[in-house]
């Protein structure tokens, strides 16, 4: 049998629908043996990045393990960024590279380098096979890596020669292997013990709730003990209903902010994630002095990892905060009970206030031209139906996005972890492959768009119905921001102009490089056809994109 016969079976019995790339001379193996196999589609990408992105976001909408198809060298260093986010996001992929013949590896071939070591900071392993023998082995080693928790991508090297080879070692099915780990009764108790002793716990929950669908049971628990529910600043999911009462908002990118957001706290329960990926220092701990700190993880390698741990517990996250919800309600006191209740009572009191504020926010700029970012979103709310699921790269009007929508449950926002930008178009076409049946709509930055257009391309090569909103200011308003704080944390007299974060002269057309892509596009100026604009885009079940005019930083 041949090795890329070995290569291509084994992704068909590990289940794999898509590989995401982009084609070169070393991949000719691979691409060559797609006819032969029409249950996997080749999702084609005119940029390494864009593949990588996508592939990581179908892989968090799908809770499937993708296969991403790059080009030696150059290819796996055009896709380094976009595999430091999935990396981050804990996406697990397989992200193969063809590489070139290793008979020619001391002669310093055309494109060729040491793949394994550029990919290994940022993957879980990284590896080359080097015998036809090892494919099929590797090959399910590296499914099996991909998927263990904490969740992220692997790399393999496959040397054309090696893809070219003989082997009596065929692909092997995948591995039956139950992961969930049910919590310690021991350390659910001691937890337990923990929050009915707490006067005002919080709670932050990491994307790991969303993953495990453990919504409804997170509710459950935050209510039962009368917590705020936070999330981190940076998330791939909505982790928890954004129209819940006790839903506060994303925490900020500082210990000090965090340790202020978290006011008076005296437990604070930390749901897997790895907490806190900050962007600027600051002194002090993200915990009030005193408060007792408790996580729950997926594996032990987060627990006690960042932040000294009063109590930390192994197990998947739905059993556990079902488990744990209900040793609270069974041991927990009348006065408890009654005390719980009356700090949701004061976080939906709270709720109301916030509300009451951003609505007089939103109506004080409500005719601004060009549109506000409260007035934008509240249209593009107005004007999407129920059942959308938003790929947000909003950045700065990601707070306005957050209040204008109400994020349910799982599948209903996807955003990007990692901090590098060119997530959201490019994740859009992993969700809408992943999500066929529900209306998907990427809310971009014009900065940020411009790191991975080409995922119009594909969405219209591959007939993807998904429609791309541009918010253009023509500026990277988040720089301009990050300026004012390191000129207020530095102490930094300079009041230069912003450098270098104008995006005019020349401005940017998206309609226009939609339309080069083949993807119908419009430019709204007034803020009073943004919904209509909507309504249409999403009608046309097609490609579409929406450019809409919005402020700049003041």
């Amino acid at each position: 049998m041949r090795g890329r016969t070995v290569l291509m079976e084994s992704l068909v019995t590990q289940g794999v629908r898509f590989i995401f790339g982009n084609p070169g001379t070393t991949e000719t193996p691979l691409l060559d043996s797609l006819p032969a196999y029409p249950q996997i589609e080749y999702v084609t990408a005119l940029h390494e990045s864009v593949a990588v992105g996508a592939a990581s976001f179908y892989a968090q909408a799908s809770g499937e393990c993708p296969v991403v198809n790059l080009h030696v060298a150059p290819g796996l260093g055009n896709a380094m960024g976009s595999l430091y986010n999935a990396f981050k996001a804990n996406s697990p992929m397989v992200v193969t590279a063809g590489q070139q013949d290793t008979r020619m590896r001391l002669a310093n071939p055309l494109l060729g380098h040491d793949l394994v070591a550029m990919a290994e900071p940022v993957t879980k392993w990284s590896v080359q096979i080097e015998r036809a023998d090892e494919i099929a082995p590797i090959l399910r080693r590296a499914f099996k890596v991909a998927i263990d928790a904490p969740q992220g991508p692997v790399f393999v090297a496959l040397p054309i020669d090696v893809m070219e080879q003989e082997t009596d070692i065929g692909p092997t099915p995948p591995d039956a292997l139950w992961r969930a780990t049910r919590p310690d009764p021991a350390g659910v108790d001691a937890i337990a013990a923990l929050l009915l002793t707490a006067t005002r716990p919080a709670i932050v929950a990491g994307d790991d709730v969303a993953r495990s669908n453990a919504h409804a049971e997170l509710v459950a628990l935050a209510e039962a003990i009368g917590a705020p529910v936070w999330f981190e600043g940076l998330r791939h999911h909505a982790n928890f209903p954004t129209g819940h009462s006790n839903y506060r908002q994303s925490l900020p990118p500082d210990a000090a902010q965090v340790r202020k957001a978290f006011g008076d706290s005296d437990l604070v329960l930390l749901l897997g994630g790895p907490f806190f990926e900050d962007v600027w220092f600051a002194q002090g701990s993200h915990f009030p002095d005193g408060a007792k700190v408790v996580q729950i993880e997926e594996s032990a390698e987060r627990l006690a990892f960042n932040h000294r741990l009063d109590v930390g517990l192994v197990g998947a996250m739905k059993p556990s905060l079902a488990t744990l919800a209900e040793t609270v309600r069974t041991k927990a006191s009348s006065d408890f009970s009654s005390a719980a209740q009356a700090r949701n009572q004061a976080l939906a009191e709270l709720r109301t206030r916030e509300r009451q504020a951003y609505d007089a926010r939103l109506e004080k700029s409500w005719r601004r031209e060009p549109a506000s970012m409260p007035r934008a979103m509240a249209e593009l709310r107005k004007g999407l139906p129920d059942d959308v699921v938003i790929v947000d790269e909003s950045i700065t009007a990601s707070l306005d996005l957050a209040r204008a929508f109400d994020f349910r449950s799982f599948g209903d926002y996807f955003s990007g972890r990692g901090g590098g930008i060119g997530q959201g178009l490019a994740g859009a076409l992993g969700v809408k492959l992943a999500m066929p049946d529900r209306p998907v709509v990427a809310v971009s930055g014009d900065g940020s768009a411009m790191y991975s257009i080409q995922a119009l391309w594909s969405a219209a090569h591959h007939d993807l119905p998904i429609v791309f909103v541009i918010l253009a200011n023509r500026e990277y308003r988040i720089l301009k921001h990050n300026v004012d704080v390191w000129r207020r944390s530095f102490d930094v007299a300079s009041q230069h102009p912003y450098q270098n974060m104008d995006l005019s002269g020349p401005d940017l057309d998206f309609a226009k490089l939609a339309a080069g892509m083949g993807v119908e596009g419009m430019r709204i100026d007034n803020a009073d056809d943004i919904a209509p604009a909507l309504r249409k885009a999403v009608a046309a079940n097609r490609p579409y994109l929406v450019e809409i005019s919005i402020e700049g930083k003041r």
